[in-house]
């Protein structure tokens, strides 16, 4: 079952394709998009965080921090992210424990050992206030990230 809007998300830390820790507590007062991908070098998946960092300065601009991930370990996420040309997106691993993050929130396909294909905002308090997962062949339109919170802010 996937997490539901309102639910408060616990801390986590995970590591991104530069190595640097990501804590979502060091994020509190910005809103996180947690985009969840299946596998690492892909074309959906390529083309998911390609429109991510096309999209990196609006959503910069509305106090979003985008974060690409999947159960990829770092070295894998370091050549991808370096394939696709990525500046400023970060490439997360959820590698270990295997998938334990999209796990936690519900969208982990254990059949197939990686994450669901998935859009989880979370506000400035790590609560979740947009859900969206998508066919695993569906890609998903980071406009309706921007629409959504430029709705809500209105």
């Amino acid at each position: 079952m996937t997490v539901e809007v309102g639910t408060k998300i616990n801390d986590f830390t995970l590591t991104d394709h530069n190595e640097n820790e990501v804590n979502l507590s060091d994020l509190e007062g910005q809103k996180v998009l947690l985009s969840f991908h299946p596998l690492a070098f892909t074309s959906v998946c390529a083309n998911q965080m390609q429109g991510l960092e096309a999209n990196y300065e609006e959503l910069e601009e509305l106090n979003i921090v985008p974060l690409g991930i999947s159960i990829d370990a770092v070295p894998a996420k370091k050549a991808w992210a370096e394939e696709l040309g990525l500046e400023k997106l970060q490439l997360v691993s959820d590698f270990w424990p295997h998938g334990g993050l999209a796990k936690e929130l519900g969208i982990f396909r254990d059949e197939d050992g990686f994450s669901e294909r998935a859009n989880i905002l979370l506000d400035e308090n790590g609560e979740v206030i947009y859900s969206q997962v998508y066919e695993i062949s569906e890609l998903p339109d980071p406009q309706e990230i921007i629409d959504f919170v430029k709705g809500s802010d209105e």
